[in-house]
């Protein structure tokens, strides 16, 4: 059984839990959620029981109750979602450079890596 614990204090690592939730039976992972920028915690992460009573218990023991000075949430953890929200696929770099396109085709940068999109320009540059 898999259990979202959320409003966690930022100072909580994965040892922390694994120490909190054993006691109430074999946690076969403790996950805490970091930003994958500067590595710091987001306040929630996972827990993963093997046997679906412990997780349970651990639920109806520890679901608002404090740890570390702020009252945590524990629940059953919901599956994934695909949370890309029909915004479609591509890439969302570059762009198409802009500019006068009467001739000589696309001078723009959308080729996957331009970043901000190229010169764009006007034809009478190329000409």
């Amino acid at each position: 059984m898999k259990l979202y614990v959320g409003n966690l204090s930022y100072d909580v690592t994965e040892e922390d839990l694994l120490e909190l939730f054993s006691k109430y039976g074999n946690v076969e992972s403790a996950k805490l959620i970091t930003d994958k920028y500067d590595n710091r915690s987001k306040g929630f992460g996972f827990i993963e029981y093997s046997d679906r009573a412990a997780g349970e218990e651990a639920i109806q023991e520890l679901d608002d109750t404090e740890h570390r000075g702020r009252t945590i949430k524990v629940n059953e953890a919901r599956p994934k979602e695909d949370n890309r929200g029909g915004r479609g696929g591509g890439n969302r770099r570059g762009g198409n450079g802009g500019g006068n396109r009467r001739r000589g085709g696309n001078h723009g940068g959308n080729n996957g890596n331009s970043g901000n999109g190229g010169n764009g320009g006007n034809f009478r540059d190329r000409w």
